[in-house]
Order: C-alpha cells, then structure tokens, then sequence
C-alpha cells in the first residue's frame, strides 16, 4: 500500500505548501505551516449531474437521541442526561486530577449492558488493572487494548464491535501516514478526525482524554473542540479531594453545566448537595463573608465570597481576586466609592470565592460589594443573608436570571433572609423567607445597616 502524500498546511489562512516554511507563502504568518494528510484531487461533477436533494425543515422527522446512561449521575448531568450514540466527547483536565479514575469508573457500570473499549496509551494493561483494583472494580466488564497506533485501534474496533471507546490519550496516538511525532497538531488532528468518522459511521460513543496546556486549554489545535460534540474540562486542586467538571461544549445538551465529585479511596463520587463544599461553617459572624447564589447551568449554588481591606501596605494598593474576575471588582469598588460613598482608595481589597469555584457571572456583584464594605467596618452581615444581583455603573442593582430557584436552593439550605434586586421580587411570598429588594447601591447599604441595627 502506497504511503500517503503529505503537504504543509497553514493553521491561520488554511493555505497548503509541498514543504515546510518558516513563514507562510499564502498569509505571511510565522511558524503556522503543520504537516497533514495531501488530500486528492476531486473530481467535480457538472451541475446538470449534480444529485443533492433539498429538504424542507417542515418535512424532517426529527427524534431525541436516546441516552446512555454512565451510572453516575453527576456526570451523566454534565452530559445533558447521558451519551448519545455516535457523540463524540472530549474530557480535558490537569495531570493528576483524576480523568483516567473518573472514566475507568464510567466504563465500568456501563459494562453491564454495553461493550466497552479502553484503550490506553499512557499505561500498560496491568497498571489500569491495578488501579480498577483500588478502585474495587477488578471483575468489572470492560475490555482493554494498550495501543498508540490510530490504524491499530480502527481495527479493533472493527473486530470487537464495541458500544463504547474511551481513547487515553488523543495525544499519545500517531498515525503512519504523518511523519510527525505523537501529540503534535497534525496528528492529534488526524487522529481525532480519523476517530470521530468512525463513531459517526458505526454509531459509537467515542471519549477522549485531552492533556491540557499550563494556560490551562487542552494541548493540540483549536480545531480539536470543534470537531468533537462536547467538551468537558475537570476543574480544582489535585491536592484538594474536590472535583468539578464543567461542559464548555455540548451539542446535546446545555453549557456551562457543572458536576461536583468528591475524591475517595474508592474513586470519584457525586456531591448531592455542592452547596455545602463552598460556604464555611462559621460559629459566629464574620466580618467581610457574604452568601452569594450563583448559576452554573441549570444548578443554583450558593457560594461564599469572602473580602478581606486592610490598609495599604506599598506604594499602591493591591486588588487581588481569587475566583473572580479582578478588572471587575475595581469597577465595583469605583461603583462603591461613587454611589455608596466608601472609600477604599487606601486599602489593599482582597476577594476569594470559597471552595476553588469561579464565578463568571455578575451576579455576585452586590455580595462583592456588600463583603468589601463589611470587612472595611470591621462588622459582619446579618446571620443567614443570601445576596445576589447586578451592579450597574449608574449605581443600579439590575436583575438576574432565575432568581426564585436561586431563592428556593437558599430556603432548602435554612437562609430565611434574601437581598435581592427588585427586578427579582417574586409575586408570592415564598414561605420562610423575608424578601429585602433593593433598586441602587445606596438602599443596599442601607437595608444592611438597619436590619444590623434593629
């Protein structure tokens, strides 16, 4: 079999060159020219033999996907409800963080009524073996192929007809038609294509396990999160046993989707209740904690922000956000200063998210705020306050979306006050919770300090 030609193509403009260049011929980009597979030529047929068919939107009978179920239900939550036959996932996160353990679980339950296939570039058979064995899964029926070779796991799959392809790693396969080494961009693109034909042609589920760079994107070409149906990075601290998994990407299902697991000897479980990880349990008041209910997907979390203004220590003072966006909470704090009437502008202003979450919406803006002025008094919140909304440059508190799940989530975890925008104001009163809705900045503050004072 003759071996494939090979070109130089460039990742910004798309341009092919027969040889590798310092600087593109086509766009004038540096360093841009990867090596892949020459397509052949094609043959155009003329327009009159030209067979495509249009289809009218009103005609197509469109069903929902069934769902596979993994058996864990956090992760089956990320997914949209489970795996779709013929989907293909990509699941990214540092080393270490515990992808491998998560999908060997995964494999694992899904055994029972499914074939499945765990392919592994990284390990030898016996060491996922010793790990299925921590993990008490030694008689779990999963099939395993140590294999990097991208034609060497096609035919496998051809063979065995397996359900179910975990490949771990993308970047550990090559194949023979590039000459490149293994997790280069050409090959790691090659292969990710070369496998997501195969689950779109025999309706297979085919999982990834994406390295990730120290910018924290998955190692390889952009490209890689467009070919596949859903992304999925793992979040948190190896050195912290709590896990988060957030979908980026999902064809089937909602983004921005998160799960929480908790890292045991046993593996990786779902938390039921995510709320508990990030709020500290606090005998008494503390100065500076304000109780914020944000959105991750569809799951309300409430998440504990905590600001800590202490005078400056140099030459200028610091803003320092863990969490949390920094360039927002200057605006905040020039919003305060402004329309609040506290000054920080001799303080250094830290701000960190409890538990290792971040926050992307600006919903925390008024509990930033409302922590920022409690610490600078030196007096805490009233006991069991949850706070959320949008802070405007104007000193407008502006509303959220779906707020009376966020107050809801806060009634099952015993809050029995909420400061909310009035935007927010449910029409019914909600059982066991005092509704305070504030409009500006100013009637914020104020609500805080009669209901300290009363």
């Amino acid at each position: 079999m003759a071996k494939p030609k090979t070109a130089y193509s460039c990742t910004e403009c798309g341009g092919q060159s027969p040889k590798w260049q310092g600087q593109c011929p086509h766009c004038g980009a540096w360093n841009t020219l990867v090596e892949s597979v020459a397509a052949p030529p094609t043959r155009f047929q003329s327009v009159a033999g030209t067979r495509s068919v249009v289809t009218p939107l009103s005609s197509v009978d469109a069903q929902e996907s069934q769902r596979i179920a993994t058996g864990i239900a956090e992760l089956d939550r990320v997914l949209g409800g489970g795996l779709v036959a013929g989907g293909v996932v990509l699941l990214g996160g540092d080393p270490g963080i515990g992808k491998s353990t998560l999908l060997l679980q995964a494999c694992a339950a899904l055994g029972a009524g499914h074939r499945t296939l765990y392919v592994t570039g990284e390990e030898s058979v016996e060491q996922v073996a010793l790990r299925a064995q921590r993990l008490g899964l030694v008689n779990a029926p999963v099939e395993l192929l140590a294999e990097v070779q991208l034609e060497a796991v096609v035919a496998a799959i051809g063979s065995h007809a397996p359900e179910i392809v975990v490949i771990d790693s993308i970047q550990t396969l090559y194949t023979e038609a590039l000459t490149s080494a293994p997790g280069s961009v050409s090959q790691v693109r090659e292969c990710a294509a070369q496998l997501t034909r195969v689950a779109k042609q025999r309706g297979i589920v085919v999982v990834f396990v994406g390295h990730v760079t120290k910018e924290g994107a998955i190692a390889g070409p952009r490209v890689l999160e467009h070919i596949v149906d859903t992304v999925l990075y793992f979040e948190g601290d190896p050195h912290s046993s709590f896990r988060l998994v957030r979908a980026i990407k999902n064809r089937f299902g909602a983004a921005n989707e998160l799960g929480v697991f908790g890292m045991t000897e046993r593996g990786l479980k779902g938390v039921g209740n995510p709320s508990a990880l990030f709020l500290s349990q606090h005998s008494e008041g503390v100065a500076g904690s304000a109780v914020v209910a944000t959105l991750e997907g569809s799951r309300p979390l409430l998440v504990e922000v905590q600001a800590l203004v202490d005078p400056v220590q140099g030459a200028m003072p610091r803003r320092l956000a863990v969490g949390l966006d920094s360039q927002r909470l200057a605006l905040l704090l020039a919003v305060l200063h402004r329309h609040g009437g506290v000054e920080t502008a001799g303080y250094d202003v830290f701000v960190n998210a409890v538990g290792g979450v971040r926050i992307n919406e600006p919903a925390a803006d008024l509990a930033i705020l409302l922590a920022v002025q409690s610490s600078l008094r030196n007096k805490p919140l009233p006991d069991k306050l949850l706070v959320f909304g949008e802070v405007g440059l104007a000193g407008e508190i502006r509303p959220v979306q779906r707020g009376q799940e966020r107050i809801r989530e806060a009634a099952k975890l015993g809050y029995r006050t909420v400061l909310i925008p009035s935007a927010n104001k449910p029409k019914q009163d909600i059982d066991g919770i005092r509704i305070i809705a504030v409009k500006r900045v100013d009637d914020a503050l104020d609500a805080i300090r009669s209901d300290a004072s009363s």
